[in-house]
């Protein structure tokens, strides 16, 4: 499966996103087609580590035979407009397609899909999507939300005062009177809801530092992938939703929860009062979301140059 995020942009920026059918992963031997062993019961085998890999070397080759379909620059009204080409973005079988006229999005779409049927793959327009990251726009009479999720991300941008607004960069940088917002998608979010839910429950009735132990790598990979993006907001309502899951797998072991009852497994701490620890087995303490810090990528200058000794 495969996405494919085209990014239209004025000045902001406008995407489409869309999915390649399974056939990606049949073709370089990923897995079977689904097989049919008895009536109403299929087996289908399951994206291997090697997932990333073989979708590389199948669509290896597609951003430069589409990219060089455009000029690297064009000139409108006595304008000449440098970076003219498309910007594609490519993660394994996912994708991401910007630029600033849709009609060179449209385009992309459709030499992409050519491009695809030439290897045997097919876009599913159930999962295309054209969009812009700032303003609702309309495509074939139907309107498009602003923003798009890309691995896992809420990629979108919010009209802002000149002050709080992005800018160009460049030497000659220019205010864009708007700020790209990127964070956790909901989608992201509601799955880690699930898998920190189904810890809890397969640990109903195991001891507490069991389920620290299982808890705690879940919590900090799932921080540090966001830590570099806006999620403290995020973070701190993921440590409210967990506080409630504790504190029902610690009445469904102690009966109706009072204070005494809690103590025995919250206790004065690194969270202060209601720290989530253990009093033997070396004090095991379940880290907080909000324990991860927030650390921005350092975006590159555009006039950098590896010989500046930086």
């Amino acid at each position: 499966m495969s996405r494919i995020n085209l990014v239209f942009r004025s000045q902001k920026a406008t995407m489409m996103e869309s999915r390649m059918t399974r056939n990606c992963h049949v073709r370089f031997g990923e897995r079977d087609e689904e097989t049919h062993i008895l009536k109403d019961i299929k087996v289908r085998f399951v994206p291997t580590p090697l997932s990333p890999l073989l979708a590389n070397i199948g669509l290896h080759g597609m951003i430069r035979e589409i990219t060089q379909r455009f000029p690297k620059s064009k000139t409108k009204n006595k304008v000449t407009i440098n970076g003219y080409r498309p910007k594609i973005i490519r993660y394994a079988d996912d994708f991401v397609v910007f630029h600033k006229e849709l009609e060179v999005i449209l385009q992309c779409k459709t030499l992409i899909s050519q491009w695809l049927d030439k290897v045997g793959l097919t876009l599913r327009p159930e999962k295309t999507r054209i969009c812009h990251t700032l303003n609702e726009i309309y495509i074939d009479g139907n309107p498009s939300k602003p923003g798009f999720d890309f691995l896992g991300f809420k990629i979108r941008s919010y009209p802002v005062g000149k002050h709080q607004s992005g800018r160009t960069g460049g030497r000659n940088s220019e205010i864009l009177g708007f700020k790209t917002i990127i964070k956790a998608s909901e989608k992201a979010v509601k799955a880690h809801h699930q898998v920190v839910k189904q810890i809890i429950k397969d640990h109903k009735t195991a001891p507490q530092v069991a389920l620290i132990s299982r808890l705690n790598p879940i919590i900090c990979g799932w921080c540090n992938y966001y830590s570099t993006v806006v999620s403290k907001e995020i973070f701190s309502s993921e440590d409210a939703h967990l506080w409630k899951l504790l504190r029902a797998w610690t009445a469904s072991r102690t009966g109706k929860a009072n204070y005494q009852k809690l103590s025995k497994y919250f206790s004065n701490g690194r969270h202060g009062t209601w720290t989530f620890q253990t009093h033997e087995d070396g004090g095991f303490v379940l880290m907080k979301h909000s324990d991860t810090p927030i650390i921005r990528h350092t975006l590159v200058r555009p006039e950098a140059s590896p010989y500046d000794g930086e």
